[in-house]
């Protein structure tokens, strides 16, 4: 087995956060190295992961960037380990196996990325447990365009809400990057497809996380997204358009509430045209002042930071 460090951004976890430290507690693979970067929690975050083990790196709350945070990681596991799993506070390890099966992944020497399959949480609706099953099927897959020129955007799909990376690999491609509004994942495994590196989807390797956004943090979500695609336009012009796997989703979700959640699909169709307004706007905030930019994005410390004009 290989030497294996985890690393997990945290503010404020909450209640749910003794649930993720036993479900960690009960792996069958222990890492050699367990990481906190919390943004300066004010509840039980840092006291309950030292009692667990974790080492702690403190930010302050302003400082958090999904790239730049993460990153800290690598620099501090690097010479340590050769990979370095990440996971969110509320991604919740379904079984002991999990790490171990993710890790596995990496046993193909191609194989520079991997993660893990998302279960809708235990108290999800209907919509919101069609996304996790549509992005995390039940079939395990090793991407790379070469292999799947069909897979378009999704080759490079991947969520650091439960991944791990090679780390001469991560190296290799100048690790996540450093100022982020959001998909600091994507870019990564889609640097990696550049020189030829694949992303390992493992099936049997499980969490359960998902989210039950508000139509307003659905807007948000999808404006930031869109952000990402404006500044890192490259990825679609290498991959395929986001748009387009979109459609397949609406699609997807539509057929999913089919007759027995008929009475759900009017906020479905919201959902999609505020998520679809809201990516648009993203990919052209250029032309969209800095003062709304704040009010529009899910990440406002981002703009808060200097970024955009």
């Amino acid at each position: 087995m290989k030497n294996v460090g985890i690393v997990i951004p945290t503010y404020n976890a909450g209640f749910s956060w003794s649930e993720w430290l036993n479900a960690f507690d009960r792996q069958a693979l222990k890492p050699e190295y367990s990481l906190i970067i919390d943004s300066s929690s004010s509840d039980h975050t840092v006291d309950l992961a030292i009692q667990y083990g974790f080492d702690v790196k403190t930010i302050k709350k302003e400082e958090f960037d999904h790239g730049a945070t993460r990153q800290i990681g690598v620099e501090e596991l690097k010479d340590s380990v050769e990979i370095i799993i990440f996971m969110t506070q509320d991604a919740i390890l379904a079984d002991s196996n999990a790490l171990k099966n993710l890790v596995k992944a990496f046993n193909n020497p191609k194989v520079g990325a991997a993660y893990g399959r998302q279960f809708p949480r235990k108290e999800a609706g209907p919509i919101e447990a069609h996304a996790r099953l549509y992005n995390y099927p039940e079939k395990s897959i090793i991407k790379s365009k070469l292999d799947f020129p069909n897979l378009g955007l999704k080759n490079v799909f991947i969520s650091n809400s439960f991944a791990a990376y090679r780390c001469n690999s991560l190296v290799e491609v100048g690790g996540f990057p450093k100022n982020s509004i959001f998909g600091e994942d994507m870019y990564v495994s889609a640097k990696m497809g550049q020189k030829g590196m694949k992303t390992a989807y493992c099936a049997d390797a499980q969490v359960f996380h998902s989210h039950g956004y508000t139509f307003l943090q659905e807007f948000k979500r999808y404006f930031d997204n869109g952000v990402f695609h404006a500044k890192e336009s490259w990825i679609q012009e290498e991959y395929g358009k986001a748009e387009n796997e979109g459609f397949k989703y609406v699609l997807s979700e539509l057929n999913f509430l089919g007759l027995k959640y008929w009475y759900l699909i009017p906020s479905s169709v919201i959902r999609n045209l505020l998520k679809l307004i809201g990516y648009k706007l993203g990919k052209n905030e250029r032309f969209i002042p800095l003062s709304m930019k704040k009010i529009m994005s899910m990440n406002s410390a981002f703009w808060q930071r200097g970024n955009g004009s």
